[in-house]
């Protein structure tokens, strides 16, 4: 079993995780963009997700030959560890609960904001659990500034969504009102379009338009929620905030969960049973991931949220467009995962939740592929600037507090 020991290598782990799991939602809100069904989307990424864990337990986790005090993956799976599998499981179906929300709330936060909300609260409240059960292993005094920095980001980070609502109205409001149709409480007028059960239709030439917009603009606006799975148009945006404040509380629970399951720190295994390895809870983890998203996305095929169509496992077989792209994004978050967990156990897992920048990445991505926030309001150019700061100091803050696990 190969494990990471140095500080330096448990940092490389954070940096090559970070990249990996701030990419893969962008890829996931590419093909919502595009049309592609959630749930057809998520059950791909699931499966490739399972099978990134699988790959980690066979390679690392069996690279060298095991000891009584470190079996390797393949010796634990038959040992009486019990408790701690079931807290590595616990870590899975929480995570896949909060994966499987926020890919509702990207299309109504937005990829940047959606990133940056959910990573700040799985901060404020995972790390402190972290800290504590870490045996205080890192520096509390650089550690909670840092803490602090990202609950400031999360209030940016809402006022950026309002704001960013606000300017795409406004935009609406100036087009021709050729249009007028009721959408919930609000009126909604579009150039040339209108909105039916079905989402929004160009009046001349049906679902498709003439020329493609540029990104930021009205006429963009409506393209894209003609074309996207998910309709937004209409609806009020505390849904978005209540499905992005759901996830990060979902994401805080699953790496102290992860954090239990592999030390142990409430003495819940027998006397000579060795902790579980990283690879080992990682691949439990994964299971119980793996299944909870399973259950739930079939049974959401047929009884689909938000007003999405009904569909059926032999479509979700049958859909082929972008699944290669899910898949990618099942592997690339599956990797993100066990590396963030190989640093955290050398490290510390409180310094560890530093891969939380991810929406660093994820921001990066959400402007250059999808023009978010072009076009926007000096204010929410400054909130997001605001928030982005934030986020910075405070992934250098984490990482500066990192201890070591003796």
């Amino acid at each position: 079993m190969y494990l990471v020991e140095s500080k330096g290598g448990a940092i490389a782990c954070m940096l090559l995780a970070l990249f990996f799991l701030g990419t893969w939602p962008a890829i996931l809100t590419l093909l919502e963009r595009r049309g592609r069904l959630p749930q057809h989307t998520y059950l791909d990424y699931t499966i490739a997700n399972l099978l990134a864990a699988i790959l980690i337990a066979f390679t690392f986790g069996q690279i060298h030959k095991g000891t009584p005090e470190a079996p390797n993956f393949l010796e634990q799976l038959s040992q009486e560890n019990f408790p701690s599998v079931m807290f590595a499981m616990v870590g899975g179906i929480v995570l896949s609960l909060g994966n499987l929300a926020t890919q509702y709330a990207w299309a109504f936060v937005g990829l940047s904001v959606t990133e940056v909300m959910t990573a700040s609260i799985t901060v404020v409240i995972g790390t402190t659990l972290n800290y504590f059960l870490d045996g205080k292993i890192n520096k509390a005094e650089i550690l909670f500034p840092g803490v602090g920095c990202f609950l400031i980001a999360v209030c940016l980070g809402s006022g950026v969504h309002a704001s960013n609502a606000a300017d795409n109205r406004a935009k609406l409001n100036e087009l021709p009102k050729t249009n007028e149709v009721e959408a919930g409480n609000e009126l909604i007028s579009f150039n040339g379009a209108f909105t039916s059960k079905g989402g929004l239709k160009d009046v001349e030439n049906g679902n498709h338009f003439e020329e493609k917009a540029k990104a930021g603009n009205a006429d963009f606006l409506v393209q894209l929620e003609n074309r996207r799975a998910i309709k937004v148009f209409g609806k009020s945006t505390l849904i978005g905030l209540g499905i992005t404040f759901f996830a990060g509380f979902c994401f805080s629970l699953f790496s102290p969960a992860f954090n239990l399951a592999t030390n142990d720190q409430w003495h819940t295994l027998k006397e000579g049973v060795p902790h579980l390895s990283v690879y080992t809870a990682f691949f439990y983890f994964s299971v119980s991931c793996f299944f909870i998203a399973l259950i739930l996305n079939i049974s959401f095929l047929y009884r689909p949220l938000l007003n999405l169509p009904k569909t059926t496992f032999k479509a979700y077989l049958n859909d082929w467009n972008g699944r290669g792209w899910a898949f990618l994004a099942g592997l690339l978050c599956g990797f993100g995962n066990g590396l963030q967990f190989m640093g955290g156990q050398a490290a510390g897992y409180a310094a560890a939740d530093a891969v939380q920048a991810l929406p660093l990445v994820s921001t990066f991505w959400g402007i250059l592929l999808f023009g978010e926030y072009r076009k926007s309001s000096k204010r929410t150019y400054v909130l997001l600037a605001g928030m982005l700061f934030m986020f910075i100091v405070a992934v250098g803050v984490l990482m500066a507090s990192a201890g070591h696990r003796k």
